[in-house]
């Protein structure tokens, strides 16, 4: 009786696993809290306009939006291997909307109370943290795929 041959099973090597442990984290955490504050506001655009001066009509559509982009960066996150030009326009997009967020709460293109300005800022500043994890994160990757 002959048996059957097994599958190799080749774990990757360590210095992948742990070089982009930071970059996934970042993007996991990134999407997950991306995804429920979309709800958030979808579920919550009815009551948010007069403490913050946020128009109905913006809740809605970032409630709407934020949780399909929460649900790319999961399966990004989720990816084997991720893409390092992928993760860089991750990069790029959070600092645009981390600047776009403070020009909203400084340029009166929207009719914000002090409430609604303390927390666009409030966001911008959790969107840019979140890009500077993603950046270090992905400088890591980076380097340490060159020296592999």
């Amino acid at each position: 009786m002959s048996v059957p041959p097994r599958a190799v099973h080749r774990p990757a090597p360590a210095t992948t696993a742990s070089s982009d442990r930071l970059l996934r984290t970042a993007l996991r955490t990134d999407g997950w809290s991306t995804a429920v504050f979309g709800a958030v506001m979808l579920a919550g655009s009815p009551w948010l306009g007069g403490p913050l001066g946020l128009p109905a009509l913006w809740s809605v559509l970032l409630g709407l939006v934020m949780p399909v982009g929460g649900a790319a960066l999961l399966f990004l996150a989720a990816r084997p291997r991720i893409p390092a030009r992928l993760a860089a326009a991750v990069v790029a997009a959070n600092t645009a909307c981390a600047a776009a967020m403070l020009v909203a709460a400084f340029a009166d293109v929207l009719p914000l109370t002090g409430a609604g300005v303390v927390f666009m800022v409030s966001g911008a500043l959790a969107v840019a943290a979140f890009a500077e994890l993603e950046l270090i994160g992905l400088r890591r990757f980076v380097r340490t795929a060159r020296t592999a």
